[in-house]
């Protein structure tokens, strides 16, 4: 039986992993996010899940599995990443408020010793309801928004402006759970039934 490994710090990807009955360890992964802005958004989602899974792999001891995922916010053809401020953040939401943006998730699973590697992402188009100046410096306030991608959190009081959402909500979360359960198909485990998790 081989280790599960999350090349991952993300509470919210932890938490998911966890309420799907997964066993696992968390590895942080030192990776650089630049990225050449002529690739497709699901592209460069895929791409950042691969270098994190392949640079989490070379301080591991096989046999595990690795799996890792990046998520990033589309707005009119622009990659919408990690505000760096608080002003950035309200410019970001300021934007995307009564209007709709896609959020893409890429997602690894690196299998060791064997070197397998699958990666596949998951799309969500997602719809805000109008929100005043007030309303966006109230919720940037929270903190909430400042280590998120788009500025909002789907799982926290981002929701009270989402107004709605077409595709997987998880995905939008952080960690598209029936995508990965697909993937992880591919190395012998089955979420559902629990074949190939450790007891």
């Amino acid at each position: 039986m081989r280790r599960i490994i999350l090349a991952s710090t993300s509470p919210r990807r932890q938490e998911i992993l966890r309420s799907l009955g997964v066993r696992f360890e968390v590895v942080a992964p030192q990776v650089e996010e630049s990225f050449s802005s002529a690739l497709p958004p699901a592209e460069v989602a895929k791409e950042l899940a691969r270098r994190k899974v392949e640079e989490v792999a070379s301080r591991v001891t096989p046999p595990a599995l690795i799996i890792g995922a990046d998520t990033i916010v589309v707005y009119r053809e622009k990659v919408l990443g990690k505000p760096r401020n608080e002003q950035e953040a309200k410019e970001m939401l300021a934007a995307l408020q009564g209007d709709e943006h896609t959020v893409f998730t890429g997602v690894a699973v690196l299998g060791l010793p064997e070197g397998k590697l699958i990666t596949d992402h998951a799309a969500t188009r997602v719809f805000f309801t109008p929100l005043t100046a007030e309303e966006i410096a109230a919720y940037v306030a929270t903190g909430e928004p400042l280590d998120k991608a788009g500025a909002y959190a789907a799982q926290g009081r981002g929701a009270l402006f989402l107004r709605r959402i077409e595709g997987c909500y998880f995905n939008v979360v952080g960690l598209p759970v029936s995508l990965l359960c697909y993937l992880l198909r591919q190395f012998g485990i089955n979420l559902l039934t629990g074949q190939g998790l450790e007891e």
